[in-house]
């Protein structure tokens, strides 16, 4: 066992939050339902649209049985609505694969549309418990600071990155999957980009950054997220039109929604392109 394990777990047991994928009861899907969700959107976004999720379609069946317009229309604002479509894709695929029930390999996890090897391997460990590396920019950063000794993690994972993650990941296969979560959480509340709690943390005496004097983030340029006036604000706009209309919308809707010509019919083209909207007539369009 490394010396950050005892610790991190004991505060893990102290001041996890209560959040339904992690409760004992929550199902697989559950857990998977939220592993979408929460890519590039705060927890406490995911929150209600999450529960509306379980209430309407408490398993991958109920989900795949509707037209994939439904789960791009239940999205809402979380952002990112291609993962609505990639959700509903691999229910579809569970229900033909796997008998409806969400699979535990890591392997069958990362054949299903839209699942790519942070996402089937935190399913794999937080809802059945295997033992994988869970990489997210939470669990980056935290092991950056303690273990290397920099502020921040590069743009992508290294293979040395994964081998320190690997290496620090305790044999036994419940509590490697109670390990992943509890660094998770440790990077969400303490251990955080900016303003980290330094004096919070349960591992600041054994944190290699500290001991170097916390070091100032040396490496290449990170790029600042920008929304006014961008493609993301514009196809979230006429989004927003066809989620809260039902049936086809007629393009002047659309116009209305955003001013710039040039750039509405790009985005419009794209959602087109991407699955995220159909043309329902000549001058219409609708959710899929």
């Amino acid at each position: 066992m490394s010396d950050l394990h005892e610790p991190v777990l004991r505060w893990y047991d102290e001041h996890a939050r209560d959040l339904p994928w992690r409760r004992p009861d929550a199902s697989p899907w559950s857990v998977m339902v939220s592993e979408f969700m929460l890519q590039q959107t705060p927890v406490s976004r995911v929150l209600p649209v999450h529960e509306q999720w379980l209430e309407r379609w408490p398993t991958p069946a109920a989900l795949a049985a509707e037209p994939s317009g439904e789960a791009v229309r239940a999205w809402g604002r979380l952002g990112y609505p291609r993962r609505a479509l990639r959700l509903h894709a691999a229910a579809t695929a569970i229900v033909e694969r796997h008998g409806g029930e969400v699979p535990a390999s890591y392997d069958d996890l990362l054949a299903l549309p839209g699942i790519g090897d942070y996402t089937a391997a935190a399913i794999a460990s937080f809802a059945h418990g295997r033992r994988h590396v869970v990489l997210d920019t939470n669990v980056r950063r935290v092991l950056a600071r303690a273990v290397q000794g920099v502020e921040l993690p590069g743009a992508s994972v290294t293979k040395a990155e994964r081998e320190v993650a690997l290496e620090l990941l305790p044999e036994d296969e419940p509590t490697a999957a109670t390990w992943s979560v509890a660094v998770m959480e440790l990077g969400a509340l303490v251990c955080t980009a900016a303003n980290p709690r330094c004096p919070a943390c349960p591992v600041r005496d054994r944190c290699a950054w500290r001991a170097a004097g916390s070091p100032p983030y040396d490496g290449p340029p990170r790029k600042a997220q920008t929304w006014a006036g961008t493609d993301r604000q514009c196809r979230g706009r006429l989004l927003a039109v066809l989620r809260d209309r039902e049936g086809p919308v007629h393009r002047t809707a659309l116009d209305a929604a955003w001013s710039e010509e040039v750039q509405r019919v790009r985005c419009l083209a794209s959602l087109v392109e991407d699955g995220l909207v159909v043309a329902a007539g000549p001058e219409t369009y609708a959710l899929p």
